[in-house]
């Protein structure tokens, strides 16, 4: 199970990212004395750190600065919505790859895991019933059983993962795949959904996904 080090000052969205991180899988630890913060961070033996760049005490930049000196644990940075410049610094500095605030749930995973891929750390698989699910890979597998998802029907798949038992809208959807730069029509999420159910039908889940009329679907537990 790979640790990340949350630092970020909002409590409430460190208890967000928290709670994120620990329902995919992964081992995460929040930040609450941030004057000791570069010790936590160089004697806690993480595989990844979340840190923003605005922080109480000290700035993120500079902190990163300081933690590269010490240590190459992959780094992505939490950075202001829009903020060409704290983005370009952040990659000069040291940093393995940044988002903005707000940030999208489905593309932080996939960048977490993809920066966790490239720095040759364990990349964690998420479960779904008996079904292991690996983003990068694409596929969801079932002992020796295993389907191979596109791109899209991931995106659709892991944001229904997210929010497991309750209604996604379609809107949601369309959202969530334009963040992820998929641009697709009405009619094609249609399609894909068809296709993923048909899929999770042929590994033993028919009836995953349920449709509500008019609100949008839901993967049940």
């Amino acid at each position: 199970m790979a640790k990340i080090k949350i630092i970020e000052d909002d409590l409430s969205i460190a208890n967000e990212l928290k709670n994120l991180l620990e329902n995919a899988g992964y081992e995460a630890l929040i930040t609450e004395d941030f004057s000791t913060v570069l010790e936590q961070v160089t004697s806690g033996n993480f595989d990844l750190i979340l840190l923003d760049i605005n922080l109480p005490k000290i700035n993120g930049e500079v902190l990163l600065q300081q933690i590269r000196k010490d240590t190459n644990t992959p780094i992505i940075m939490v950075t202001s919505k829009n903020s060409e410049v704290d983005e370009v610094l952040s990659m000069s500095y040291g940093a393995d790859d940044y988002i903005t605030k707000p940030y999208n749930p489905t593309i932080l995973l996939l960048r977490i895991g993809a920066v966790l891929k490239r720095s040759g750390r364990s990349v964690e698989k998420l479960s779904y019933r008996e079904l292991e699910v690996i983003p990068q890979k694409g596929i969801l597998e079932r002992e020796q059983a295993e389907i191979i998802l596109t791109k899209n029907e991931m995106i659709i798949f892991l944001y229904l993962l997210q929010n497991i038992g309750n209604i996604v809208t379609r809107d949601e959807l369309m959202t969530d795949l334009w963040n992820n730069d998929e641009y697709i029509n009405d009619n094609a999420l249609t399609v894909n959904i068809s296709r993923l159910r048909s899929k999770l039908k042929g590994i033993g889940y028919e009836n995953a996904i349920e449709t509500r009329k008019g609100q949008g679907y839901i993967l049940h537990e």
